[in-house]
């Protein structure tokens, strides 16, 4: 039996565990299992590896996308410069790391990218974050990292989002948890009084389809889009690594 899988902290609501369960049945692929591993420390990892040999691969998410890099014995699938990684080849022992986020992203966010000149401001600075960066710089889309205080990587706090500022920035990508079922009544404390419809807000979150970051744009006139879309392709992009000669 082939076996895939996912690690991160807290996975009861995973997405790829029932993407690729469904993907196996309608595309009748057999002798493939994709298992969802929740784990309190990546120290747990090893332990992990020893008790399923069978294993051929896996996803991460939050918040081991930038952890799981010192345990990498090869970095050549993850670009120069993106320092997060959500998906692992294992061949021969070797625990090859690959970034697809950035990759759905780029094909998710194509469909939005009607508005002249567009500025961005990304939400968190996170291993999500991190792809979401890579993705804007790599179509040269000017982009700020917005977070709670200033420190390494973050160019602006919510406090500094002043009306000039949304103004200027009309793409605007949630990288955070926020909003993530169960905890459907959070979201990113933008002033979004500042929202017009010429803004587009893209949220990675999912679960509910509808967050509350997406909910405020909409009624503001703001085009919305979360993140399934970006997650199906991401997922594609594993599937092809893992299973690539």
């Amino acid at each position: 039996m082939k076996e895939f899988g996912i690690i991160g902290h807290s996975l009861s609501h995973s997405f790829s565990k029932k993407y690729f369960s469904e993907k196996f049945l309608h595309e009748k692929i057999t002798g493939c299992n994709y298992t969802v591993f929740p784990l309190g420390s990546l120290k747990e990892l090893p332990a992990l590896l020893h008790t399923h040999p069978d294993l051929l691969g896996f996803n991460i998410t939050i918040p081991y996308k930038q952890e799981i890099l010192p345990f990498l014995t090869d970095r050549s699938g993850i670009p120069s410069g993106l320092e997060a990684c959500n998906c692992i080849r294992i061949s021969g022992g070797e625990l090859i790391g690959y970034n697809t986020d950035f990759i759905g992203f780029e094909q998710a966010l194509k469909p939005f990218l009607y508005i002249e000149r567009p500025s961005a401001l990304i939400l968190g600075n996170g291993g999500a974050a991190a792809a979401i960066r890579f993705a804007m710089n790599r179509l040269a889309i000017p982009n700020k990292t917005v977070g709670r205080n200033i420190i390494k990587g973050i160019d602006l706090t919510y406090e500094n989002l002043d009306e000039k500022i949304m103004a200027s920035h009309l793409l605007i990508i949630n990288a955070t948890p926020l909003g993530t079922y169960p905890n459907i009544n959070e979201c990113p404390p933008i002033p979004y009084s500042h929202l017009t419809s010429g803004h587009v807000l893209f949220d990675l979150v999912y679960n509910p389809e509808k967050t509350l970051f997406l909910q405020k744009g909409e009624e503001m006139g703001a085009v919305i889009e979360n993140g399934y879309r970006m997650l199906v392709l991401q997922a594609e992009e594993s599937w092809k690594i893992w299973n690539k000669a």
